[in-house]
């Protein structure tokens, strides 16, 4: 007797390890850069370079990129200071293994830029490296039986979703904006931004469609001296594919998308004049997608002439509670320095984070931060361009029907929309569209049988066997379990009684003709 197999391919979490690195460093302003007076805004990216296991430890390796915008001293003017802090950083991982799926994610905690004097900048901040290990693993689960004897065997049907696809990808957004017939032509870029917004990923047929915005900002000064200092505001629509030949339109699609490498530059147009900003980026994709599928498994087999010994065990296979993108609008204030006359606002920008997810009735409790930059022009003609930075708190409950308690699950926070208003009297009015992207598994240990072996029956336990049985049925009796009982077969039983194909009701009189020919 031969159990027929079927592997089902899932993704375990094998370790988790969290990390800070602390990072301090100063640095000198250029000499092709005026004095500092203030500084107006700060903004900050780690580049992870490398990552890999080395006995208990994984090193990671990468750098804290800074940009800070400052009043120089003697014009007035917007300048900026950037640099970069390098770390290389071990982290103790005792469970994990080089050829596990290594996933570095990063989050600056807390970041300082401080005036050591004007031409000396001090920069402090903390960085949480969170180091996963994923294991791929096999779970072997009996479907069927190949046997020469007359097997009887009982199924049951478990939804399961198997992972299909696991692999990492960039995509690379090129595009050139043009500046309006109104600005004037660039001589030198200050300050920019560029942040993805509202992503988007479907599996189709060999591929996979990702789609979504830029949102670039960017000051910039102007060739003409006189004229004061610019900036460009503008959404980037992008749209393409990634080749994937295991995907199809069927899957779901588990994608974390993070920007790796955002560059934005002056460059000439047609006639030879910087009328045009190049923008690229690089999006990191690490990808999984999920196929459901309702599987028949084998749970029982018995032969109704042989004792049939079976080894029996667990699989542990997943199904899929819920996957959906919640969309959660926010509207909160923003309280400015009373003394501060706001006469146009120019940016808007921040980020999500999450402080803590609590799995609640049919859904995930979310507690979280907006976290928000606005830079605005004030009536202040020694420091117009000043900002404002908010860390406004949010609560939300993804619906998750049917989510348990030993449920694993996830939750993927982005910015869709985000935006300020000035409302007067020193407030701003904030709006944003926040994106929980949540998927939630339910982990299953499902009975399997290992191995199965047939051995003739003993004679002496045949011989107390009676030919003909008359039974009555039991609560909780089922076809099955009489036949396994009396060494008899289902479609026996039925033929014999006359039954339908519904089971039996308790106090049903059956008869039973066993069948134990000694093989």
């Amino acid at each position: 007797m031969e159990l027929i197999k079927k592997n089902i391919h899932r993704n375990q979490q094998k370790g988790r390890v969290i990390s800070q690195v602390t990072l301090d460093d100063d640095f000198i302003v250029p000499d092709t850069k005026e004095d500092m007076e203030t500084l107006i805004l700060d903004r900050s990216e780690v580049e992870i370079a490398e990552s890999r296991i080395l006995g208990s430890r994984c090193m990671v390796k990468g750098q804290l990129s800074f940009h800070v915008l400052y009043h120089a001293q003697k014009s007035r003017m917007v300048d900026c200071v950037e640099g970069a802090i390098p770390f290389d950083e071990a982290v103790n991982v005792s469970d994990m293994g080089e050829d596990d799926d290594l996933q570095v994610d990063w989050e600056v905690e807390d970041m300082t830029a401080t005036m050591i004097n004007s031409r000396k900048l001090n920069v402090k901040a903390v960085v949480t490296l969170t180091v996963t290990a994923w294991e791929l693993c096999d779970e072997e689960i009996a479907v069927d039986v190949d046997a020469s004897e007359e097997a009887e065997t009982a199924r049951e049907y478990i939804e399961t979703a198997e992972l299909a696809v696991q692999t990492r990808d960039t995509y690379r957004v090129k595009e050139e904006v043009e500046l309006s017939s109104s600005k004037p032509n660039i001589a030198e870029i200050v300050w920019q931004s560029l942040e993805p917004r509202g992503i988007e990923c479907r599996p189709l047929d060999g591929k996979l469609s990702i789609h979504g915005e830029m949102e670039l900002f960017c000051i910039y000064r102007a060739q003409e001296e006189h004229v004061p200092l610019q900036w460009v505001e503008r959404s980037i629509p992008f749209s393409g594919a990634l080749e994937l030949a295991d995907c199809t339109d069927e899957m779901i699609p588990d994608i974390e998308i993070r920007p790796v490498h955002r560059e934005v530059e002056a460059r000439e147009d047609y006639d030879g004049e910087m009328r045009l900003l190049g923008v690229e980026a690089v999006l990191e994709l690490s990808i999984r997608l999920y196929e459901e599928e309702r599987l028949e498994t084998l749970s029982d087999i018995y032969c109704p002439g042989a004792d049939v010994i079976l080894e029996t065990g667990t699989a542990k296979l997943e199904h899929l509670i819920t996957r959906n993108a919640s969309k959660y609008k926010m509207t909160d204030k923003l309280i400015l320095d009373g003394a501060d006359k706001i006469l146009q606002i120019c940016y808007a920008g921040g980020n999500v984070k999450l402080d803590s997810l609590t799995a609640v009735e049919d859904g995930v409790a979310v507690e979280g931060t907006l976290c928000v930059d606005v830079l605005y022009v004030a009536a202040d003609d020694e420091s117009p361009v000043r900002s404002v930075r908010g860390m406004l708190p949010f609560s939300y409950t993804i619906e998750a029907g049917g989510i348990k308690p030993d449920c694993t699950y996830r939750v993927r926070p982005g910015l869709e929309q985000l935006g300020a208003m000035l409302l007067g009297n020193g407030e701003l009015e904030i709006k944003a569209v926040i994106v929980l992207d949540c998927l939630v598994m339910e982990q299953l240990a499902v009975p399997s049988i290992l191995s199965a072996r047939v051995e003739p029956m003993d004679p002496q336990k045949l011989a107390q066997m009676p030919g003909i049985i008359g039974y009555v049925a039991q609560p909780g009796d089922t076809l099955w379990k009489i036949a396994k009982k009396f060494y008899a077969s289902v479609e026996g039983i039925r033929e014999l009684n006359g039954l339908g194909q519904e089971e039996i009701q308790p106090g049903k009189r059956l008869l039973i003709v066993k069948q134990t020919e000694e093989l």
